[in-house]
């Protein structure tokens, strides 16, 4: 693959918003075409984790709950943040504890992937987890979750009727798909 060089010419930028978990910054840019012009961006404090689970029989666990910016109910996997200079495997698995009350003895990076890169910054990595033992869910104040053991295959086939919307959820259900017809599930 050919690596290019930026294009865009930053001549001002400005913050606009900033609290604990975002920032937006205002840019004044020449383009890659010569014009001027403004980009935002929206940097994430925190690395998005998730993570899939897959027990013995080969089911999963979807997690549910009202998405406030949505203004509607999300059925996902277990997922929350890393702040920055901490070990993301740790905490994806307090997520998973906290939401599901599941705990699990083997973990692998499933995927790494940028959420939305025309106006954030946002990485997240996933992972399968399994070896799975089960414990009681600590979920936040925040949260209202309803936790549903359902078989992968189910959970597969609401990805292709589109009722799981969520990037990471999709991303994560689509790769653990494709290994598993692949046969190169670990």
């Amino acid at each position: 693959m050919i690596m290019h060089k930026n294009p865009w010419i930053i001549t001002a930028e400005k913050k606009i918003y900033e609290n604990p978990w975002i920032s937006l910054t205002e840019y004044d840019v020449i383009n890659p075409g010569g014009g001027k012009g403004i980009y935002g961006k929206v940097h994430f404090k925190n690395l998005a984790v998730g993570v899939i689970v897959l027990d013995d029989d080969a089911n999963t666990y979807l997690v549910g709950q009202y998405r406030f910016t949505l203004n509607k109910y999300s059925w996902e996997i277990p997922e929350g943040g890393s702040p920055e200079g901490t070990d993301s495997l740790e905490n994806v698995q307090r997520e998973l504890k906290e939401e599901t009350g599941l705990q699990a003895a083997n973990w692998q990076v499933l995927l790494q992937m940028h959420l939305s890169n025309s106006v954030s910054d946002e990485l997240a990595i996933i992972y399968l987890a399994t070896g799975l033992t089960q414990l009681e869910a600590e979920p936040e104040e925040t949260e209202q979750l309803v936790v549903q053991k359902m078989p992968f295959e189910q959970v597969y086939r609401m990805v292709e009727k589109g009722e799981i919307t969520d990037s990471m959820s999709v991303a994560a259900i689509l790769k653990l798909k494709l290994l598993m017809v692949e046969g190169k599930l670990k």
